[in-house]
């Protein structure tokens, strides 16, 4: 076989210095000896200004100098921070060797130092969709309590209040309702934010931005139409399981579709649900997606195959589904998934009305 010819050693030194990352050598003293264009874009200095400079200058103190030399005799990397030219201090990932002569004497050594700004920006930004997702499902939640009980509220106050004073009442409720739906769409707008949908910023104090969340806060419509619709007689006498491991929202639910004449179980779980099942005859189960014990697949999963054709709705505070739970339930047969906490009234009926009513036929 012949011999595989080397690369000039200029070729090397070509490609370290047109390296978008930082590449900086020294000698024994410490004095740089090299200093790529990447370094110069980075840090600011041109070359210059650093070459024959001791390269405590590029640190913030010569005992971090120390450490990443020190890092480098043990032949590991070092993460650490550098100093630009504005003064400006930024943190930096290096990998560096030692150079060492044929004799294995040591001549100085060599650094590849990776900006760590823009990965560390990436995992905030990371961080902060997780915390926007995960505020949004908690806000839903409560909210979720809050809708029902407000309309069960305004059935209340409509039944026992004169049509004068229910003006009056009414004006109040309304901008409860309002609130309401400008919370919610903030919410939405939040978890869309989570998702990577564009947004703005506007001033909040001198210097400091803030999300612009004003537009998504606007609310024209008030949504009194779906809590004083009259009581459903098509919904008397079904059985209903409710699931969700939030007790506020499984009590919020069965206390509005006992309204609508409905007969609720509840389950905060779902090993517990399967358990309110073997004890008890139900038309449809209406489950949360995310529980602790089983998720809405695994229930639904679970109550198809003890019993096949109970119908099982999911329902979720948002679309959000990083583990599919949504998108396995329906490849598994699953028909609907009602998407958002506060649910629609008139959607969660017709949905009900469906299911339940055709369940009841089968089994009669």
């Amino acid at each position: 076989m012949a011999p595989v010819s080397r690369l000039p050693s200029i070729y090397f030194e070509k490609l370290l210095e047109s390296s978008p990352d930082i590449v900086v050598a020294v000698d024994r003293q410490g004095t740089i000896t090299f200093y790529n264009d990447g370094a110069r874009q980075t840090l600011g200095y041109t070359p210059d200004e650093v070459l024959g400079q001791h390269v405590t200058r590029l640190y913030p103190d010569l005992a971090e100098a120390r450490k990443v030399m020190a890092a480098m005799r043990q032949g590991k990397n070092c993460e650490t921070t550098f100093v630009t030219k504005s003064g400006a201090k930024i943190p930096v990932l290096i990998a560096g060797s030692i150079i060492r002569d044929p004799e294995g004497h040591e001549l100085g050594s060599i650094g590849f130092a990776k900006d760590l700004r823009e990965i560390r920006r990436h995992d905030q930004l990371a961080t902060l969709a997780e915390v926007a997702i995960g505020l949004a499902h908690e806000i839903n939640n409560p909210l979720e309590v809050i809708v029902n009980s407000l309309n069960l509220l305004e059935a209340h106050v409509a039944r026992v209040t004169s049509d004068e004073d229910f003006v009056v009442e009414g004006e109040r409720l309304d901008s409860i309702h309002t609130a309401l739906k400008r919370i919610q769409r903030i919410v939405t707008q939040l978890t869309e934010m989570a998702h990577g949908s564009q947004y703005s910023t506007r001033e909040y104090l001198p210097g400091t931005q803030m999300t612009d969340l004003r537009a998504a806060g606007t609310c024209t419509d008030g949504g009194r139409a779906a809590a004083l619709e009259p009581h459903e007689p098509a919904l008397s006498g079904i059985r209903i399981l409710v699931v969700d491991d939030d007790l506020g929202v499984c009590q919020s639910l069965r206390d509005l579709l006992t309204q609508e004449g409905c007969e609720v179980l509840v389950a905060t779980g779902g090993r517990e649900a399967i358990a309110r099942l073997e004890s008890s005859v139900v038309d449809l189960v209406l489950s949360d997606v995310v529980m602790p014990d089983l998720d809405g697949y695994q229930l639904f999963q679970e109550v198809s195959r003890r019993y096949p054709g109970l119908p099982v709705v999911l329902m979720t505070a948002f679309h959000f589904d990083k583990d599919h739970i949504i998108k396995r339930s329906r490849q598994a047969g699953l028909e609907d998934v009602i998407y958002k906490k506060p649910i629609d009234p008139p959607r969660l009926r017709e949905i009900i009305k469906r299911h339940a009513r055709r369940a009841q036929a089968a089994a009669g």
